[in-house]
């Protein structure tokens, strides 16, 4: 990519999408194209066909998604599946039509088997049964990484993917019902604090294992692998750090300064017992995380609900 290339960043407003926006910014890029929802439906194939023929970009960062945490994807099962596989598929086969110089898709690590072997390599895709409270996400994840190898096996395209680690970071969702994990403990613990609760439910045992990236950091791996990967398959981004979600609760915790008592609830799902990346082939290409869980979640609190910058 040039710094005058000209770059289509679909899910601009979410999380990933807007920190891949603030790192081209930064590294000087000046000719982003992006588009809200209201703007264009990346569900209509007919809209996101006549948006390619108009606009033509060189280079893709395909982050637009529906996205959300347990909840939400054990939920709306048929949503999450159905959306997913034509919001990908109608901006990969148009990318493809318009000549796009290459394209990055973003996935997810819940594509991984659910007993999978840690930590995930990338090979080990496929090898087993998903988890099933999101499953249809997963699929539709897969489904992306197959397309983008299929596009370049018969027609030579450069499509890359990328399977982030649990995120967070500024732009993240913190509604209770559907957000993931780390963002929707900072809310309950910061309204425990605000309200002198004295207890923090947590779901499950609190044992299972997670890691977790900044999406800043997210942000300039992707545009690292756009400069620097040009393979089929796909490169796992993550810090190679795991935290069990005991620890990850009574850390956030401590950073809120809430002063009562964390309650486990068995009786909620776990989900997966652990969630590992295997980060070698990232690392052999070159790239590393800067920022420290504690670092990050401090910075995304104070920024949420502090109004602290």
């Amino acid at each position: 990519m040039n710094h005058n290339s000209k770059i289509f960043v679909a899910g601009h407003r979410g999380m990933v999408g807007s920190a891949i926006v603030n790192d081209l910014k930064s590294k000087g890029y000046t000719n982003i194209i992006t588009r809200t929802s209201s703007e264009l439906n990346l569900i209509n194939q007919d809209k996101v066909a006549e948006f390619f023929e108009t606009e033509k970009p060189e280079y893709v960062f395909l982050a637009a998604a529906k996205v959300g945490g347990i909840i939400a994807n054990n939920t709306y099962r048929a949503d999450f599946i159905y959306e997913n596989i034509l919001i990908q598929s109608n901006v990969i086969h148009q990318s493809y039509k318009s000549g796009v110089k290459k394209l990055l898709f973003l996935g997810s690590t819940c594509i991984y088997p659910k007993l999978a072997p840690q930590p995930l390599k990338e090979e080990y895709l496929l090898t087993g049964l998903l988890e099933e409270t999101n499953e249809p996400y997963a699929i539709a994840k897969i489904s992306g990484i197959k397309m983008c190898d299929a596009y370049r096996y018969q027609y030579g395209c450069n499509f890359i993917s990328v399977m982030p680690t649990n995120l967070y970071g500024f732009n993240d969702n913190y509604d209770l019902e559907n957000s993931h994990v780390l963002p929707a403990l900072i809310r309950k613990f910061h309204e425990a604090k605000i309200n002198n609760s004295d207890n923090v439910v947590v779901w499950g045992t609190g044992t299972p294992l997670r890691e977790f990236l900044h999406a800043t950091d997210m942000a300039n791996a992707c545009v690292y692998l756009m400069q620097h990967y040009n393979e089929k398959g796909f490169v796992n981004i993550g810090t190679g750090v795991e935290i069990s979600i005991k620890d990850l609760a009574y850390l956030i915790k401590d950073i809120v300064g809430f002063e009562g008592n964390i309650v486990f609830d068995e009786s909620k799902p776990n989900g997966t017992p652990r969630k590992l990346t295997d980060i070698t082939k990232l690392t052999n290409l070159g790239w590393k995380y800067s920022i420290e869980l504690r670092d990050g979640i401090t910075k995304v609190y104070n920024e949420k609900f502090l109004a602290v910058k």
